[in-house]
C-alpha cells in the first residue's frame, strides 16, 4: 500500500469515526434542540422527551416523558436534584448525569 493509499484511507476512516460520535447531535438540530442541548449539556426546562432519552443515561423515552410531564405541571426546574420529584428518576440517575444536566 502506497503512503498516499494509506493516507486517504487513514483520513475517510477518521471521517466516518467522527460522525458517528456527533450523530445523536445532528439527529435533534432542530430550533428546539439549540436550546436544549448546550455546549453537551442538556437542559431539563426545555429539553424534550427524545432529547432526554437520547442524551442521559438511565433514562428512556418512559421516563423522560416523565420528566417533561412533571415540567409540564409543576413549572420549570429550580434545581438538578428535583429531578429526583420525578417517578422513576432517582438519586443514582441523577449523580450519573450530572456532567450532563444543566438549568
Amino acid at each position: 500500500m502506497t503512503s498516499k493509499s494509506f493516507f486517504t484511507r487513514f483520513c475517510l476512516l477518521f471521517i466516518l469515526a467522527s460522525a458517528s460520535i456527533t450523530a445523536p447531535l445532528c439527529v435533534h438540530a432542530g430550533k428546539d434542540a439549540s436550546a436544549a442541548i448546550v455546549k453537551g449539556k442538556v437542559n431539563i426546562n426545555v429539553a424534550s422527551a427524545q432529547i432526554l432519552a437520547d442524551m442521559l443515561d438511565g433514562v428512556g423515552m418512559s421516563k423522560a416523558q416523565a420528566i417533561v410531564d412533571y415540567r409540564s405541571k409543576h413549572g420549570q426546574f429550580k434545581r438538578i436534584e428535583q429531578l429526583a420529584e420525578v417517578k422513576g428518576i432517582g438519586p443514582a440517575t441523577i449523580e450519573k448525569n450530572k456532567a450532563k444536566l444543566t438549568l
